[in-house]
């Protein structure tokens, strides 16, 4: 019987084949949008994920809070110096690098080319810090960190805006505007970072320089470190946290007039946030799923009228109201599982489409393809139940003189 009920589905569909198709678009659609929609907000979530956790997931950053002044007006908290980046590098053992990093903008010269980056006042721990390793050329040597001599290391792409012509930067002096200095290496590239800056776009030069001949003061707005491996951050960070509070002289009722960051915390926020949002997307799109049904509903309430005498010759001849009532289903359920498969080969190609376009990863979640098709399925049974129990609930004589 359900074999029977399923081709006269079919013939019934090819029969009004223009007018399934149209009805079936919202469902191609539904699926087609929830699919891609969970399958590129997961790929996108896994290639985030990805760079932050190059940036080095033992990261830590240490900088001063803020703190509300008089009228509720936010200020910085007392900024660090060197005192505090020396006494943070002495006294925990389970970093395995520490580096101060003040940055300001400037436009920097070389005969005349000019271009405004970024400029950052380092010591050699950043590369470590950062996973970071140079070109050509070399890091800064003691005496130049000490003495905050002017030289510098260039990121790609200020290499490229300086010297176009591809020759070698190193003994070349460039200028930070009014500052003459010395290129020494150049880092190798690492492209764009998690939120599409290019990291590239950058200028290192010692710190003790920078604080001298660029900001002018001896404040230090970030510390950066790594931890050593095998040991949790969690553990750092609380000597960290009693080190600063000691040197910072802050009493037992104090709050900490600074903050600590890792990478893991930044990393677990953006993967709240994103399957946050691909649910959302996911939801969204699953709207058009229940447009579709209702338009399955529609085209089956104009079947059952449009059929009406047919019902009405079947009952006639024996045929059960339940028998009625399946084929309708059957009919509703067909229309709706054809549209969901070509609506799941339509989100497959939406997602490869998509990963392609936007450098992503490219995930195929199978759950969420077979939920998404029973759910097409089931959108033509809870929609086709109106137009079934019509055609089932019908009188045979008033059908049989139905014109």
């Amino acid at each position: 019987m359900l074999l029977n009920a399923f081709l006269q589905a079919i013939r019934e569909i090819r029969r009004n084949l223009m007018r399934s198709l149209l009805t079936a678009i919202g469902i191609v659609i539904g699926i087609a949008s929830v699919i891609a929609m969970v399958n590129i907000g997961k790929g996108a979530s896994e290639s985030i994920t990805k760079n932050v956790s190059s940036l080095g997931s033992n990261t830590l950053f240490v900088m001063p809070s803020q703190e509300h002044g008089p009228g509720g007006q936010a200020a910085v908290a007392k900024p660090f110096d060197m005192k505090d980046v020396e006494i943070i590098r002495a006294s925990i053992f389970t970093l395995e690098a520490v580096s101060p990093m003040a940055s300001s903008s400037m436009t920097v010269l070389y005969k005349e080319q000019n271009y405004q980056t970024s400029i950052r006042g380092i010591e050699n721990g950043y590369f470590e810090v950062q996973n970071w390793d140079l070109l050509e050329g070399r890091p800064f040597e003691k005496s130049e960190i000490r003495t905050g001599q002017a030289v510098c290391i260039l990121g790609q792409t200020v290499l490229e805006k300086l010297f176009p012509s591809g020759e070698s930067p190193l003994g070349k002096k460039i200028r930070l505007q009014k500052i003459s200095c010395e290129v020494i290496g150049t880092l190798k590239e690492k492209g764009a970072n998690t939120f599409g800056s290019d990291q590239d776009d950058l200028v290192l030069v010692p710190i003790k320089m920078f604080q001298r001949r660029i900001s002018g003061n001896q404040n230090i707005p970030l510390i950066m470190a790594s931890v050593k491996e095998n040991f949790p951050l969690e553990e750092a960070i609380l000597q960290i946290r009693q080190v600063l509070r000691e040197h910072r002289n802050l009493k037992e009722n104090e709050e900490d007039n600074f903050r600590i960051r890792s990478m893991t915390a930044l990393l677990d926020t953006i993967t709240k946030i994103t399957a946050m949002l691909t649910l959302m997307l996911g939801a969204v799109a699953g709207i058009s799923l229940v447009v579709g049904g209702i338009g399955i509903m529609n085209i089956m309430l104009v079947s059952v009228t449009e059929r009406t005498r047919e019902i009405g010759i079947r009952m006639a001849i024996g045929a059960l109201p339940q028998d009625v009532l399946i084929q309708f289903l059957i009919e509703a359920t067909v229309l709706s599982g054809l549209g969901g498969v070509v609506g799941v080969f339509l989100g497959l190609a939406i997602t490869f489409g998509a990963a392609q376009a936007l450098d992503i990863v490219m995930i195929i979640d199978p759950a969420i393809t077979v939920i998404a098709l029973l759910f097409s399925m089931l959108i033509g049974i809870v929609f086709g139940i109106v137009p079934a129990r019509k055609a089932a609930n019908m009188n045979p004589i008033d059908a049989l003189r139905y014109e």
